[in-house]
């Protein structure tokens, strides 16, 4: 049996959504390891004169615990 913790984690980009996912990934696998999943819990972005600026995430990693 596999015992399983949950993060939460945010991350933003300047190009998409899915890079911010990446970048949540990316810099919570530097101190977690053996992630297994990641779940996008909520996404929102930054306008600035009519145009998105800015792209974020708020996600929750799964990762098992040895």
């Amino acid at each position: 049996m596999a015992v399983l913790k949950v993060i939460e984690v945010l991350a933003n980009s300047e190009s998409s959504w899915e890079d911010a996912t990446k970048k949540a990934v990316e810099h919570a696998s530097k101190s977690v390891q053996n992630i297994r999943s990641v779940y996008i819990n909520e996404q929102s972005a930054q306008v600035k004169e009519g145009k998105i600026s800015e792209y974020r995430v708020n996600v929750k990693i799964t990762f098992e615990v040895k």
